[in-house]
């Protein structure tokens, strides 16, 4: 008995550590800069009233997690954002810029903590977001392509896209 409780003790610390890293592939300081490079910008607060929580859930489709922001505003209108969205079970940290327009200026992976699917780092797939200013919904397998053993992490950045544009749309582009 002694012998089955430590095999299994075993078993489940070795998936515990196996599944527990973080891959951090960019800071805050070199996500601003490869979006904005030297542009300066001022850290704007924002605090979602419940009316704009649920307006913007409605439009895009997605829930608003948090009622915060963290957000930085340039001196020509653009932002960058720094917000979570959810892969399969843990949170991905983004960095997404928009410019003063409301097209998506760039977007990145900052940290990406699941074991697999950590294929939405990629330029490449981020660039199909590049440029979007329409408020159409984005839909993986539609606009949007997805990429095989990362489906819910790319469909939950597309979602996150779609809630981005929406604040900009509905919050951002009035401050």
């Amino acid at each position: 008995m002694i012998r089955l409780n430590t095999l299994l003790l075993g078993h489940l610390l070795a998936l515990v550590f196996s599944t527990v890293h973080a891959d951090v592939f960019l800071t805050l300081e070199q996500a601003r800069t490869k979006h904005w490079q030297d542009t300066s910008m001022n850290v704007v607060p924002i605090h979602f009233t419940e009316q704009q929580m649920d307006s913007i859930e409605d439009a895009s489709g997605t829930r608003v997690f948090s009622g915060k922001m963290k957000a930085w505003k340039t001196k020509t209108g653009g932002w960058f954002i720094v917000d979570q969205v959810i892969g399969k079970h843990e949170m991905i940290d983004m960095a997404v810029s928009i410019d003063h327009q409301g097209k998506i200026k760039a977007l990145d992976v900052m940290k990406y903590v699941e074991s697999y699917g950590d294929e939405v780092k990629h330029p490449r797939w981020l660039a199909q977001f590049t440029g979007i200013d329409s408020l159409e919904q984005l839909k993986l397998d539609h606009q949007i392509d997805n990429i095989s053993g990362a489906t819910l992490s790319c469909r939950h950045i597309t979602d996150g896209v779609n809630r981005w544009r929406h604040t900009w749309q509905q919050v951002l582009q009035h401050l």
